[in-house]
Parts: C-alpha cells; sequence; structure tokens
C-alpha cells in the first residue's frame, strides 16, 4: 500500500495546496496569478488535521480500486480527469484544473502569439475526426497564401489528417518561426486537391477583429476578447478614428466577449474613464480589498459611447461595461450579461499543469456584485440554460455616480434592454447545413475575384438555391423569397471574408444589424449621459479642492 499512496499523496497535497494558499502577481484571464517560479504553498492551520484524514481516507480508496477493479487503472486520468475536477467541482463552475496541454494552450490564447500558419481550424463534425479551415487571419501565411474557409486538411508535409483531431492537426501546423510547411487542402469546385507552401511565422492574433466607420465620425469596434494586446489595439483604432477627424461615437460591440486578461480590462476602461476613476474592485475571505481604477485617463475623449453586451458577455468584458455604465460614461444596449463575477488566482503546480481557484469577487464601482447564483445549479444548466434571471425585486440596487439605478447579483443588466436576435427555422437549416461556406467556395472557383463593393443579386441568390438543390436539398420558394435578403447578406459575408478577410466579411454583416442600427440611434442618448456625468464630475472635484 505505501507504494501507492506515496505518488498519489504527492499530487493531492498539490491539489489541497492550491486549496488553501493564495499568491498575487501577474493577472492572467480575469484572475491573479501565481508569480513566475512560485509553487502554492499550505500555511498551518485548524485544518490540517481534517485535510490530513480526507487525504488517507481518499488514498485508501483509491488503493482499494487500483486493487480490485475489474481493469487496469490509470492513476493519471484517476487524478487529473477524476479526483481533482470533482473536489473544484463541489466548490463553483469557475475553479478549473489544467493538464500541461491544456494549461499551455490556456497560456498561448492569453498572449495572443504563437509561431504557425495563423489559421482557426475546426472539426468537421461531433467525431472530430477530420479538420478544415475556419478563417485565415489576415496577415498571416495561410491568407497570403490563400488558404480559405471551408477547405478540408488533407495532408499536411506529407503526413496524411484523416481522422486525426483539431488538436492533433494544430500541432502539425505549429513550428519554428521560418520552417516551411506544406498543407493539401480540398476544396468545393475544385476536382483535384490543393497544395500550399507556407513559411511559418510569428502570428499576433489581434484581439479586435473588426472596426471601421460604420457612419461618417461614428467608429464601430468588435473586442472578441482581452489578450495582451487588447488595450494597445483599441488605442491605435481611437487614435486612428480620431486622426481622421471628429469622433461623433464609438459603438464598442462586446456581445460574446467570454473576457480575458484583467489588466487589459483595466487598460480599455481607462481609455473611456476619467483618471483615478474605480474601475473594479474585489473582496476575498483571506486578503483586503483590491481596488483597479484608470490609470491614464481618457485624455479628454469624452465621445459618446454605445456599448453592445449580450448573454455571453462575460468576466472582463461585464468589468468594462458595468465601469462605464456606473460612471455614466456610455450607455449599456442589448441583453442581460452572463453573470461571471468571481476571481481566480492561477497557481502553476511546478509539472506543466495549472490551477484556476476562485478565491474573490469583483464589484462594480458602484458596489454590484457581477456573479450571479450558482448554488442548487448544473453545469450544464449554468452554462448553457442562463435564460432564467434573477428578478429585478430580489436583485441587488445600487447608484450610479448620476443617481440611476442599477442592480447587481446578476450580470450586467443593460440601460436599454433589447429581444436578442434568432435564426428562424428556414435560416437555421442552412447554418446547419453550412452551406454558405460551400456556395462560397464554389462561386470562387467560377470567378477569379470580386470588387469588395460587389452584392449579390438575383443570379446568384438562384445560383444558391440551385447549388442546394444539386446537394439534395429542396427549399421552399416562399421561404427562399421571404429570406432572400438575409440570405444574400450571408453569401456577401461568405466571399468577401474569404477574398479580403473577416474584417471586411464582418463589416457587411454589421452594417445591417439591427442592434448594432438601434446602437446608432442612441449614441444622442449616450452623448447627454455623458454629459450629465461630466457635470457631476467637475462638481465633485471643485468640492475637492
Amino acid at each position: 500500500m505505501a507504494k501507492l499512496r506515496t505518488p498519489l499523496l504527492i499530487v493531492l497535497v498539490l491539489a489541497v495546496c492550491a486549496v488553501a494558499g493564495r499568491l498575487y502577481g501577474p493577472q492572467i484571464a480575469a484572475t491573479q496569478a501565481a508569480a513566475p517560479g512560485q509553487t502554492a504553498t499550505v500555511s498551518n492551520g485548524n485544518n490540517d488535521a481534517a485535510i490530513q484524514a480526507g487525504l488517507t481516507k481518499f488514498a485508501y480508496v483509491y488503493h482499494l480500486v487500483a486493487a480490485n477493479y475489474a481493469a487496469p487503472v490509470n492513476p493519471g486520468p484517476a487524478i487529473y480527469d477524476g479526483a481533482i475536477p470533482g473536489m473544484l467541482r463541489q466548490l463553483d463552475p469557475h475553479s478549473s484544473f489544467w493538464d500541461p496541454k491544456a494549461f499551455e494552450q490556456v497560456m498561448e490564447n492569453q498572449n495572443g502569439r504563437y509561431s504557425g500558419v495563423g489559421m482557426l481550424i475546426g472539426a468537421v463534425d461531433a467525431r472530430n475526426n477530420q479538420a478544415r479551415v475556419v478563417q485565415p487571419f489576415e496577415g498571416t501565411p495561410a491568407f497570403k497564401a490563400g488558404l480559405r474557409p471551408y477547405d478540408l486538411i488533407m495532408a499536411v508535409s506529407g503526413t496524411s489528417t484523416v481522422g486525426m483531431s483539431t488538436d492533433q492537426v494544430a500541432n502539425l501546423l505549429k513550428g519554428p518561426k521560418g520552417t516551411q510547411v506544406t498543407i493539401a487542402v480540398k476544396r468545393v469546385g475544385h476536382p483535384h486537391l490543393l497544395t500550399f507552401t507556407l513559411v511559418r511565422a510569428d502570428v499576433q492574433h489581434n484581439s479586435v477583429d473588426s472596426d471601421f466607420q460604420i457612419e461618417p465620425g461614428v467608429e464601430y469596434i468588435h473586442l472578441t476578447g482581452f489578450t495582451a494586446t487588447s488595450t494597445s489595439e483599441m488605442a491605435a483604432i481611437l487614435h486612428h478614428a480620431e486622426a481622421e477627424g471628429p469622433v461623433r461615437g464609438v459603438i464598442l460591440d462586446l456581445r460574446g466577449n467570454p473576457g480575458g486578461l484583467l489588466n487589459q480590462a483595466q487598460g480599455v476602461a481607462g481609455l473611456f474613464l476619467a483618471k483615478g476613476q474605480v474601475i473594479v474592485s474585489d473582496h476575498g475571505r483571506n486578503s483586503p480589498e483590491h481596488v483597479l481604477t484608470a490609470t491614464h485617463g481618457n485624455g479628454g475623449r469624452n465621445f459618446p459611447l454605445v456599448v453592445l453586451v449580450n448573454s455571453m458577455t462575460a468576466s472582463a468584458a461585464e468589468i468594462v461595461s458595468g465601469s462605464i455604465q456606473d460612471h455614466d460614461r456610455g450607455l449599456i444596449v442589448g441583453q442581460t450579461t452572463f453573470g461571471k463575477g468571481l476571481v481566480q488566482t492561477v497557481m502553476p503546480l511546478g509539472d506543466g499543469t495549472g490551477l484556476a481557484l476562485t478565491t474573490a469577487h469583483y464589484y462594480t464601482p458602484s458596489g454590484r456584485l457581477i456573479q450571479r447564483p450558482y448554488e442548487g445549479v448544473s453545469l450544464y444548466d449554468y452554462f448553457y440554460v442562463h435564460n432564467h434571471k434573477t428578478p429585478l425585486d430580489q436583485r441587488q440596487v445600487k447608484l450610479t455616480d448620476i443617481g440611476r439605478t442599477v442592480y447587481g447579483g446578476g450580470g450586467i443588466t443593460p440601460d436599454v434592454q433589447l429581444p436578442p436576435e434568432k435564426l428562424n427555422d428556414f435560416q437555421q437549416v442552412l447554418f446547419g447545413r453550412t452551406a454558405f461556406y460551400e456556395f462560397a467556395d464554389l462561386f470562387l472557383s467560377q470567378h477569379d475575384s470580386v470588387p469588395e463593393s460587389w452584392t449579390p443579386d438575383a443570379a446568384t441568390l438562384q445560383q444558391f438555391v440551385e447549388f442546394l438543390a444539386g446537394q439534395h436539398v429542396d427549399l421552399n420558394p416562399v421561404d427562399v423569397t421571404t429570406n432572400a435578403t438575409w440570405i444574400k447578406e450571408q453569401i456577401r459575408y461568405r466571399i468577401l471574408s474569404s477574398l479580403y478577410g473577416l474584417n471586411e466579411g464582418y463589416k457587411t454583416v454589421m452594417e445591417v444589424d439591427p442592434e448594432v442600427r438601434k446602437a446608432l440611434t442612441l449614441l444622442p442618448q449616450a452623448e447627454a449621459l455623458e454629459t450629465r456625468a461630466q457635470k457631476v464630475l467637475l462638481a465633485r472635484e471643485s468640492a475637492g479642492k
């Protein structure tokens, strides 16, 4: 039994150390992280005896399982995939344990930089045994070589990828900067495989995937997450917009933004707020309150601001939208956000694994708790069935700087609430069949190029219908007529994205997006709100002199 217990207890003690310890350092993933080179440690406390008793009991149970289970037991999965995640699930939905591979991917995503070809790939279906291109990123080797969305990846440098998972294919595509990689793809409309030889490069995946003037003087910015370059990206965009002429307004789109680096949330919020204004605070069981403020301030950028949010706006994105709302700096528009306001301390455990442990709660400047309730809720319901929001009369009530009522304990409730946009049954069928990807490939195989101003006409629509008929998908003519405008928008988006990059394609969709159009009409209201907030801020500064 001693041979079994020793390695098991080493791993479990590491886990318990992570639970009992709290370390501070560089902040990542809207979390607080242990400093490089540090590992979690346990201080002596009253629970030591209970912890030891629990470890002994677990080791005994594991020994019985290993000795008597019907099949051999691999201790790695039992610990990494079973014991530790099982313990963390009893705490909250966001405390997580990562094996070395997953932890490396987490850090890579947050840095936003790696060496490779620069494209997003995905599985063809749920079996995950064939990868295809989802989107090459602009300016990368993949984009410059001409790889397109929906290309089926058949081989990488002579190695067949048939039967491989997306992770396996991604590992083949990555490599040292300056090295060559050959990619063979199957493309709709081409009878033979197409081969591309690329030179790997350092790839910077920007967190802003679309920004443009949606109207003269009005900048639209879609921020997909908070990575190491988000603040510098946003600052450069605002500087460029100001250089082009007077800025009449900014629409910051945080819909679907899952969060990311806390210090980048602080930096982005600070681009809009006055110097010294509070952005977020966290309160923990074993630590004093920590407060983050706008370090440099907005430098007089007081243009009207509308922030778009939805139910998948989470964590760092909620910190930004909550601070803007509490200081009356802009209007929050859309649907109530996810409600992820737990602080995770990220702890490298020394063997390549990592632990994200909840150690505190985030609060907006007015004192609102961002986190929504999770006690007594299954993980599935928490993550996927979160439309049942806590009624407003059961939530915290706080006041913004100018005295507007805002609510806590369930995400950020928008100032202007809009019903979520939903696809009708016909549209869902077309999306489910990836019809627009396939048609874009076919269309581009027949046309060398199209101008950026190109718009599908009636003939293109008819060609699309005939293409689907060739795939044994018969469309009801009434449905086609009813949805003709939407179909043309999707065709244009896919074709322009393939030729000119995601930013140009996204632009075609956002120009007609109902929530973006609504945001444009709300800019005068956002300006009036900001003017009132400025008066309050000036009055407080005068009173403090």
